[in-house]
């Protein structure tokens, strides 16, 4: 009788500790996953160097009245005139660049919209000579810094990279000493124009993230040297523009 109330028990024991360890399975629940979802919304700061070349094309002109000389005081529109010298001198400059850019990007889903702006400095620069006598030419000219202030439109092809395409305005100083017919000249202008081009940027951490660009800018035409002897006038007109590619690395606020 002893014997068959101890089963009892230690039967009972089995059922309840059972019981338990299935209430205890049943109620576990693991821990949420968190996901680090990576968004390019935000400012940024950061620091760029290249290599920048281009063409700078000198366009000279000598020109005087045909036939007779005008009588004084005869107004510009009225004279007729011959050219004797007319020519385009073009330079290949090339040299370093390096400097800082910010902006602020925001992101809609895949799209990035954002605008930046940067300072440079640099030495793109470029020599050039030729001509017949009388009319001999030489120049020196070189783009010392330059900025520009773009809108950036890029698209997400994969997590935390992005190609963009850019564009907007651009400015520049220009320095150019030239030699024309015998005549020598210098000019130190800042000048205003555009860039756009393209890149693509790849976020390697939260924070940082590194882009190579290429930009086209031009900086328009600049009236680079003039001069007169009697009627007889000799001008020359300088266009600067350059391409550059750079390497950049950016950290986001």
């Amino acid at each position: 009788m002893f014997m068959n109330k101890m089963a009892l028990v230690a039967c009972f024991s089995l059922v309840t500790t059972g019981g338990h360890a299935a209430d205890l399975t049943a109620t576990y629940e693991s821990a949420p996953v968190v996901v680090d979802v990576f968004n390019w919304t935000g400012a940024y700061i950061g620091l760029n160097a290249g290599y920048g070349w281009g063409d700078f094309d000198h366009s000279v002109q000598t020109k005087r009245p045909e036939g007779k000389s005008p009588l004084p005081g005869t107004p510009e529109s009225e004279i007729d005139y011959e050219i004797l010298d007319q020519a385009t001198h073009t330079a290949s400059p090339d040299g370093f660049v390096g400097g800082v850019q910010l902006g602020y990007n925001w992101q809609f889903d895949q799209l990035v919209v954002g605008v930046e702006a940067d300072i440079q400095g640099g030495n793109i620069k470029g020599s050039v000579s030729g001509g017949d006598a009388p009319y001999n030419f030489a120049a020196d000219t070189k783009i010392d810094w330059y900025g520009t202030a773009r809108a950036r439109v890029g698209y997400i092809l994969a997590e935390r990279f992005m190609t963009y395409a850019t564009g907007g305005l651009a400015y520049g100083h220009v320095e150019s000493y030239m030699s024309y017919a015998g005549y020598d000249s210098s000019v130190s202008k800042t000048k205003a124009g555009y860039a756009v081009g393209g890149g693509a940027e790849y976020a390697f951490d939260n924070h940082w993230s590194l882009k190579a660009e290429y930009l086209y800018t031009d900086l328009g035409d600049i009236d680079s040297f003039s001069a007169q002897r009697g009627y007889t006038k000799f001008s020359a007109e300088t266009d600067a523009s350059f391409q550059t590619v750079r390497m950049g690395l950016n950290y986001r606020f």
